[in-house]
């Protein structure tokens, strides 16, 4: 005991020590997170049974052990990739998700988002299926996330598509992109109590208008029964919009505003 604390006294406490720790701590316990309740968590007992028996057998000693474990464990870590390669690939893609990584390339993944919105939209006008897509901004919607069936998808046309189709479960309520990802289908918004802005429309719009009377997110509407596309934000609806006219105001609420730059001409 006195050596450690005479070790303590010798060597002092950084921040670049805590930060050091706090890395650490933070890779293991994603890395914990992730192979939690997959095969790769016996695959973890396994390495540490392993780790223990070999300093077991330094201690003991245990000669044969040793040699066998030192000799064994360079084709283990080549097993191990082999076996586990669908557990590596999904555990790089979780760490490209966490928000150190996505703070590099946000500008591309807001063009495509907006994009994958925009034709969602224009298809689902066409087929005169209800729709209500939100797109949080600065102010977090994570209340209206929870009240809804989580998803946690990557954004594309065909996603919202399907899951506006009538026939579907999900249908009813909205979609809420958070950081370009579908976050959550069927949520519940709530309506505002304008009748100046609601006492002529229907239930998806007055939900769209009752939202951004609340937080800076837009919201996508269409009509169920005309088909018409329109867009509310900061309480007020814009409709009969075109996709090319939803593209330009999406591009200038979501994408300009985040990054400061000019959004990149569609052909």
């Amino acid at each position: 005991m006195d050596s450690l604390l005479s070790w303590y006294a010798s060597t002092p406490l950084t921040m670049w020590d805590v930060a050091d720790v706090v890395v650490v701590a933070v890779i293991i316990y994603e890395s914990l997170l992730l192979i939690r309740g997959t095969r790769a968590m016996q695959m973890a007992f396994g390495s540490a049974l392993l780790v223990g028996l070999y300093f077991f057998s330094i201690a003991a000693p245990l000669q044969t052990v040793n040699w066998l474990i030192r000799n064994l464990i360079g084709y283990v870590v080549f097993a191990a990739i082999v076996l586990f390669q669908n557990d590596i690939r999904r555990a790089l893609a979780h760490f490209g998700r966490t928000p150190f990584v996505r703070a590099f390339s946000w500008a591309e993944n807001d063009d495509e988002t907006i994009e994958e919105v925009v034709t969602a939209a224009a298809q689902l006008a066409d087929r005169k299926t209800g729709a209500l897509i939100v797109i949080e901004r600065e102010i977090g919607l994570r209340n209206y996330i929870e009240s809804g069936i989580p998803l946690d998808a990557n954004v594309t046309h065909d996603l919202l598509v399907s899951v506006f189709q009538t026939s579907g479960p999900l249908h009813d309520g909205a979609v809420i992109i958070q950081e370009n990802r579908v976050a959550a289908a069927s949520c519940f918004l709530p309506l505002t109590v304008s009748l100046a802005k609601g006492s002529d429309l229907g239930t998806r719009h007055r939900a769209a208008i009752g939202l951004t009377e609340e937080n800076d997110a837009v919201a996508v509407v269409v009509s169920e029964e005309t088909g018409r596309i329109s867009l509310a934000t900061e309480g007020q609806l814009a409709r009969g919009l075109t996709a090319e006219t939803l593209r330009v105001r999406l591009n200038t609420l979501v994408l300009q505003r985040k990054t400061g730059r000019r959004a990149r001409p569609r052909p």
